[in-house]
Order: C-alpha cells, then sequence, then structure tokens
C-alpha cells in the first residue's frame, strides 16, 4: 500500500510522514519543493497546487492520500478542489483532508473556504475522510517567550473556551485514520480534551518560567495594532485579531473526545506544549 502526504514540508506533514515509516507501507512525500523534502528519507514527488497539470503524475500509484489543507487564504478552495479531481482521476482509494473544528456553524473567516472543500469532497465520489482539527496549540505557546519578554500574553479571545490540540496529537490521529478503512465517510471533530483560556495559558507560562505573566485582554483593534508593532503584516495581524475575537465566542471549542479515541491516549496537556515552547 502507498501513502502519500500533501505539505510534505510542512509541520503537520513532517510529523505524519515520521510516523508513516514506522508502518509496513510505502511512503510518498508530496511537496512544492522536493530539496526541502530529501531529509525525510522517503520518496519525494515534486507536488504544487497551483500545478494541476502535474498532479497525475505525482499521484500515480497512490493508495491512500493525506490532504494536508492549503495555507494559501483565498485559494484554499481552488488548491483542494484541484487534489480532490486529481486524487479521482488516480483511483486513490481514501482521500483524509485536515479541515477545521466546528467548520459548519463557525464564525471564522476561515470556515467559509473549509466547508465548501468538505463539500467537494463529498460530491466527488472520491472515498474519503475529514478531520476537523482543532486550533493548534502551538499558535498561541508560539509567542509564550514574547509574553515573557514582554511582561504579558496578549490576545483578544477575552474568556473564550479553545479546545486546542498539538500538532503531535492530531498527526497521530491523521495516520490512525490513513492506515484504518473502518474510517471510511467519517466526518471527525478533533479536539483537545483539556479547553483552556488565554487567561490559563498565561497562568500555565507564569508556571514554567515562575515569573508573573498575566493575559492582558485588549480590543480587537487594539490587538491587531500591537501585532503590526511587532512586524506582522498588517492584513495579517487582522486576521489574528478576529481569530482571538471569534475564539471569544466558543468557535475553538469542542467537547469532543474523538481525538484522544483516535490516538489511544489522553491529548498533550497545555503545560507540556508550553513547555516544549520554553525549552
Amino acid at each position: 500500500m502507498k501513502i502519500a502526504v500533501t505539505g510534505a514540508t510542512g509541520q503537520l506533514g513532517r510529523l505524519v510522514l515520521e510516523k508513516l515509516k514506522n508502518e509496513n507501507v510505502d511512503v510518498v512525500a508530496l511537496a512544492r519543493n522536493t530539496e526541502k523534502a530529501q531529509d525525510l528519507g522517503v520518496e519525494v514527488r515534486a507536488f504544487d497546487y497551483d500545478q494541476r497539470e502535474h498532479m497525475d503524475d505525482a499521484l500515480a500509484g497512490v493508495d491512500r492520500l493525506l490532504l494536508v489543507s492549503s495555507n494559501e487564504i483565498g485559494k484554499r478552495l481552488q488548491h483542494h478542489e484541484s487534489v480532490i479531481h486529481a486524487a479521482k482521476k488516480a483511483g486513490v482509494s481514501q482521500l483524509v483532508f485536515t479541515s477545521l473544528v466546528n467548520v459548519d456553524h463557525s464564525t471564522l473567516n476561515l470556515a467559509g473556504e473549509y466547508i465548501d472543500s468538505e463539500k467537494s469532497l463529498q460530491a466527488s465520489g472520491v472515498p474519503f475522510t475529514i478531520l476537523r482539527n482543532a486550533w493548534y496549540t502551538e499558535n498561541y505557546t508560539s509567542s509564550a517567550a514574547n509574553a515573557v519578554a514582554g511582561g504579558a500574553f496578549i490576545g483578544s479571545a477575552g474568556d473564550g473556551k479553545i479546545s486546542a490540540a498539538s500538532r503531535e496529537d492530531l498527526a497521530e490521529a491523521a495516520v490512525a485514520v490513513l492506515l484504518d478503512t473502518d474510517h471510511l465517510g467519517k466526518v471527525y471533530e478533533l479536539a483537545g480534551d483539556q479547553a483552556f483560556t488565554l487567561t490559563d495559558l498565561a497562568a500555565a507560562i507564569s508556571e514554567v518560567t515562575g515569573k508573573d505573566i498575566p493575559y492582558r485582554n485588549l480590543s480587537e483593534g487594539e490587538y491587531k495594532d500591537a501585532l503590526v508593532s511587532h512586524n506582522v503584516p498588517e492584513g495579517f495581524a487582522a486576521m489574528i485579531a478576529s481569530w482571538d475575537v471569534s475564539a471569544s465566542k466558543g468557535d475553538l471549542y469542542s467537547e469532543d473526545k474523538t481525538l484522544s479515541q483516535l490516538i489511544g491516549r489522553p491529548t498533550t496537556p497545555l503545560i507540556d506544549t508550553v513547555k516544549a515552547a520554553l525549552s
């Protein structure tokens, strides 16, 4: 059996590939920049979401495919549909797609592209599994060092609960689904076992560092301006701030425990991800 993974040089794709190497399957890394994928130790094929004409060769002989969602906002649906069409032509027997938690009722400005991608996949006739992945815990803990340096963790999520999960957890879930046909036709909401607020995150940073790092809640505009002052491009800063506001409304919260069931263990505690970020 041959399993291919798109976005092979990305953080999630790399983790999935490393785990698949330990299984009795042939693994193919699909990457836009094949040179960056050479260290993965598996077969590498050129794969560019914008080059539909090359996808047929890239997917030749592939039985199962993990489509790690495109990171190009505004082009995601186009990219995903190109891959879905190529997968159908190649006779792929399972396409696993990484979507977004709560996508069917989320106010996140990303949700539209994801739900439309899900609908295209479900209508395509390609056997599928959809993983509605939680927000990565690392999306927040990557700012831990800056919070320590600045004396506070800032955001605009208020008291919103966030059921984030580590990339490691989500990679394990993807591998579990790719290796078992019992998951065909399923749509899974994947969330961390223990939801946290940004106040909880600041407390975890304080515990790890031994310093008093409070959470300082800002308005959406104030948070955007603060990000811009730290050299985040204005358009992207506005998006980040809007995602926090969506989190304040509960868009990143889920009580679903499917993720821990799939990986056969509790999801990674917040404190562990904070420690890793600050190590």
